[in-house]
């Protein structure tokens, strides 16, 4: 149930924001996760953090869409590890109101991604 890299929507902290935005509307998720060249997990850009910046940059478009996805993104995201239980981070998910949770490891190096719908199937043996 969760999602491998190369199956989700994954940039690079330069990367321009419009071109994060294309990522995450092809992979038809609501996240994309922001890994340094070493794997490790700079942060997150989600549809909230869109509609947040939208409400607090008084910027034209074009101007946000080549700001670096970085200075939107949140920098320290909720995560789990490997070896927590689905029931675990699928209660952390609910305790935030999330939808998406990057998975990394003990060096904080970006594992996977688990999506609120895909792990609710597989808690109910639906998948």
């Amino acid at each position: 149930m969760m999602l491998q890299p190369g199956s989700f929507p994954q940039c690079e902290p330069r990367l321009f924001l419009k071109l994060a935005l294309e990522k995450m509307n092809a992979e038809k998720l609501g996240i994309v996760c922001i890994a340094e060249a070493d794997g490790k997990l700079a942060g997150i850009f989600t549809d909230g953090d869109i509609r947040r910046m939208l409400l607090k940059d008084q910027k034209p478009f074009p101007a946000l869409f080549t700001d670096d996805v970085i200075v939107h993104a949140v920098k320290k995201p909720t995560t789990v590890h490997p070896d927590d239980s689905l029931m675990q981070a699928i209660e952390v998910m609910e305790q935030k109101e999330i939808w998406d949770l990057p998975v990394v490891d003990e060096n904080g190096a970006l594992c996977g991604l688990l999506h609120l719908h895909p792990a609710i199937k597989a808690l109910l043996g639906m998948a």
